[in-house]
């Protein structure tokens, strides 16, 4: 028996459905605390894994750029939908200790954060952890819409990007984008090609439901309206329809004309053309398309569908390019480049990084094994966690699911699983984002110092947690055990002071006067 279902909207094409609008919405209203939240997974695609894949493809463009000699003219990294910003903090980082080690001058850079919404504008701006890229002139922060955005206005350095107005390529960055942004749907069914429309109904009465909830009970209905007529005004995009017909039968077929549009219109802002990097859930490859079904939407608070890279990557051969592809099926993710740019061939460079980063082992593989790290990590020795910190390019994420067991072994440390410890925990914390989550990292590492016998670096991370979340008695209290165990009794007595004037109920304060009484 069909269930009730409470109508939302009649059929229109898929790219015009209330969806769009809807997940538009969603994000507008959400702001940060999507992701903050939990509700929008984004570690997949945001990790410092990810950072370092991005950062050394990055990097080896840069250096490609050098051997040409094209140094003198700054280049421009856009990341598209940037939401959180986690991503860009690790690719900066990661890029920052590349470019410190290089031994050749590369063009400077400038990482451009954009968004429609606002509110991640202004996050953006004021987060502390951005403030030393500013300053050096490698990062800015613009409002750019896909589906309109003729020019990029860097809101720090109040300068416009217009069509032809850079000497270098410009870089961009589609990271869990082209799955979230307006799709056509055909079906190809023997000599017939449809354009489809959808039908939007509410399993549950979308006047009980926040916006917050209402995407997730969506369901759609799919229609076939078949035509033979040219389906766009872009020619290339005609071609590129007409070219599936020779391919595929009997399947429904996502469409990325909005993608290949924005792509198309950031290409025009330089006169040297594009590099794109993109990844996201979707396929590049002609088997994965056939006897594909009816479109099947995702909903993890927002929503979102599979991305045909394919199609993508046919309009970049169409314009003289070149699209590095996975060698191999992937499980999760695609990664891939898209070489706008004359002579593509010639980014040596370029096609090595992607060849030893996303090729010999890439982050498709990394989140295949994480999903066996979290599961057997309660038989793992200290030696193999660490191995998978390093592995994990050192994630805040990835740490934190496995610090239980990182308590359960120090104990039983040995000196040098004591001291690679320590080096882990400084570059974790080096590479931690803070996105208004509540979980206290700098505590729980100053916590894991303090147990190694470290206590300087204990106070340090205690200072962080201070300074991230306020003052807390539990805080304060450890800071004045440190200072005991180094016998520093000056700030051990300030810091019990400091104590009794903030929480002059603390239970603990008579362990402190304990103390106090045998310090030297």
């Amino acid at each position: 028996m069909k269930h009730k279902t409470y109508p939302i909207e009649d059929f229109k094409p898929f790219a015009e459905s209330i969806i769009w609008q809807l997940n538009r919405d969603y994000y507008q209203d959400i702001g940060i605390e999507a992701w903050s939240s939990g509700a929008v997974p984004h570690h997949i695609t945001s990790n410092s894994m990810v950072g370092r894949t991005y950062a050394e493809l990055i990097f080896s463009f840069l250096q490609d750029l050098a051997s040409k000699g094209q140094t003198s003219e700054k280049v421009y990294i856009l990341e598209l939908g940037a939401g959180h910003g986690r991503l860009a903090f690790h690719v900066l980082k990661h890029l920052e200790r590349l470019i410190d080690l290089a031994s050749v001058s590369l063009p400077d850079f400038c990482y451009v954060l954009s968004d429609i919404v606002e509110d991640n504008l202004d996050f953006f701006k004021n987060h502390k952890q951005f403030k030393p890229f500013f300053e050096k002139g490698q990062l800015d922060f613009a409002f750019f819409d896909a589906m309109n955005s003729n020019e990029i206005k860097l809101l720090h350095a109040q300068k416009t990007i217009t069509e032809n107005s850079l000497e270098q390529p410009i870089l961009a960055i589609a990271n869990y984008f082209f799955d979230s942004i307006p799709n056509d749907v055909f079906h190809y069914k023997d000599d017939t090609i449809s354009t489809c429309s959808v039908k939007v109904d509410s399993k549950l009465n979308p006047k009980d439901l926040s916006e917050k909830l209402i995407l997730e009970h969506l369901e759609i209905s799919v229609q076939d309206n078949p035509t033979s007529n040219p389906i766009y005004d872009d020619k290339d995009l005609n071609d590129i329809i007409a070219l599936y017909k020779g391919l595929i039968s009997n399947s429904y077929l996502f469409f990325p004309q909005v993608a290949i549009h924005c792509i198309s219109r950031i290409k025009k802002l330089s006169k040297k053309g594009l590099f794109l990097i993109s990844m996201d859930k979707g396929y590049n490859e002609i088997r994965d398309l056939k006897n594909a079904k009816k479109p099947d939407m995702v909903t993890h608070g927002s929503c979102s569908f599979l991305v045909n890279y394919h199609a993508i990557g046919s309009y970049c051969l169409q314009n003289g390019g070149k699209n590095l592809f996975p060698a191999f099926s992937s499980f999760h993710l695609q990664v891939v480049c898209m070489l706008f740019l004359e002579e593509p061939d010639a980014y040596t460079q370029t096609h090595l990084a992607y060849q030893r980063f996303v090729n010999d082992f890439g982050p498709d593989d990394f989140n295949s094994l994480k999903k066996q790290i979290y599961k057997n990590k309660n038989g793992m020795s200290l030696v193999e966690i660490l191995s998978i910190l390093r592995l994990s390019a050192n994630d805040s994420t990835i740490f934190i699911n496995l610090l239980p067991k990182i308590k359960d072994l120090i104990e039983r440390v040995t000196f040098n699983e004591r001291k690679r410890l320590s080096q882990s925990l400084h570059s974790t914390w080096n590479n931690y984002f803070y996105l208004n989550e509540t979980k206290d990292l700098a505590f729980e590492i100053g916590g894991i110092f303090y147990a190694l016998g470290f206590y300087q670096e204990a106070i340090e991370y205690f200072d962080h947690s201070t300074n991230r979340f306020g003052d807390k008695a539990d805080v304060f209290y450890n800071i004045a055990i440190c200072h005991y165990q180094l016998r520093q009794d000056k700030q051990f007595t300030t810091t019990v002071q400091a104590i009794k004037e903030k929480f002059p109920n603390f239970e603990r304060i008579n362990e402190l006067h304990s103390l106090d009484l045998k310090a030297e």
